[in-house]
């Protein structure tokens, strides 16, 4: 990297495109990006499949993916002139995972393992603009902007049309080499590059990730209903959760990694090459009552920098609750959800409620 920036810029047209394209490609991993493709700005065949999604009602309370519809369809309508995207993933395991296997730990509190360290939205969008820093000394002046899941932009669809994988049964993009523990970002640029080509599909009649769902919210191959998703209600919704998942919730008090541990594809997951997804606070080896110990501000100062803020303190207490009461009958556990350490919302009580009697009910006589 250090030589690119020594390096008198070459105007743009000298350059071949077919060099420039595997030179940026190099320059991406040297920044630790696990893979880097080139997609064309058009994402216009995931449009139909949306729109029943959000016919149906699957995505929930998240309105907000009602809107720019034609942007997603057409990312040029996004930022004008853009030409190319480029495609980057970051690989974010710690510890690669005993193979095709979910954990049984009913007193641990489960966070998603994305969330456990810094926020990668931040740690992305950083990278790109590095990236795009670096392409700039090499050709000059051209238009670029950065996206991490920030804007409406068809991510999987982009990546998947420029080879970089296929969108799973449950509805994540898998890597053939690397499994599906990643995390996506683009490039939109100005620069006209040769686009890279879909790879095949290869779940074949694999049915793993349906099965696993603790919620059965792969309600069909490549069709989830996000209400009763684990990663969307411990993350997104703010509501009382239906008594009727609760149970299937578990423990898992933010995200729910299942249907990716389960896959064999992530046999060949790869772990992360920077230290920003390292857990922090401990919150990769955490137990439920720790966690229910929280105040709002110890919640705030642990979750500093960290995606686990976005769920906001009372939901975060009401997953915990939620988890408490799946736990294992326990004096402590009881005890402490009849006397919470802190005032909770009306949202929360109703969880706080609802775990006492599935705590009482596991008690033996």
């Amino acid at each position: 990297m250090s030589a690119t920036s020594v390096t008198p810029s070459i105007p743009l047209q000298q350059i071949d495109p077919h060099e420039l394209k595997a030179w940026i490609k190099d320059q991406a991993l040297q920044l630790g990006f696990a893979d880097c493709v080139i997609a064309r700005p058009d994402a216009q065949a995931e449009l139909p499949r949306f729109k029943e999604y959000l016919k149906r009602g699957y995505h929930g309370d998240m309105k907000f993916l009602e809107e720019n519809l034609e942007k997603r369809a057409d990312p040029t309508l996004l930022v004008p002139g853009t030409k190319s995207i480029i495609c980057v993933r970051m690989n974010y395991l710690v510890e690669t995972p005993k193979p095709r296997y979910v954990p049984d730990e009913p007193n641990s509190a489960i966070i998603a393992r994305y969330a456990r360290g810094r926020d990668y939205h931040k740690v992305m969008r950083g990278r790109l603009k590095t990236l795009s820093n670096i392409i700039r000394e090499k050709v000059g002046e051209f238009e670029s902007r950065p996206f991490a899941d920030s804007a409406p932009v068809f991510e999987k669809s982009l990546a998947e049309n420029a080879g970089m994988g296929w969108t799973g049964k449950h509805t994540l993009l898998i890597h053939k080499k690397s499994g599906s523990f990643f995390v996506l970002g683009e490039l939109f640029t100005s620069l006209e590059l040769p686009f890279d080509e879909a790879t095949t599909k290869h779940c074949g009649s694999c049915t793993a990730c349906i099965d696993i769902c603790p919620t059965q919210a792969i309600v069909e191959p490549y069709m989830l209903d996000a209400r009763k998703c684990i990663a969307y209600l411990t993350i997104e919704y703010k509501g009382i959760i239906s008594e009727e998942l609760r149970r299937g919730i578990g423990n898992r008090v933010f995200g729910c990694d299942d249907c990716q541990l389960i896959c064999p594809w992530n046999s060949f997951a790869k772990k992360a090459t920077i230290d920003d997804f390292n857990p922090r606070h401990g919150l990769d080896d955490v137990n439920l009552l720790d966690l229910w110990q929280w105040d709002e501000q110890t919640f705030l100062n642990c979750t500093e920098g960290s995606p686990i803020r976005r769920t906001g303190y009372q939901s975060f207490m009401r997953n915990i609750a939620i988890g408490l009461g799946n736990a294992p009958f326990s004096e402590e556990i009881l005890s402490k959800l009849q006397q919470p350490p802190h005032q909770q919302d009306n949202i929360v009580q109703v969880h706080i409620d609802w775990a006492i009697e599935e705590q009482l009910s596991k008690k033996k006589p």
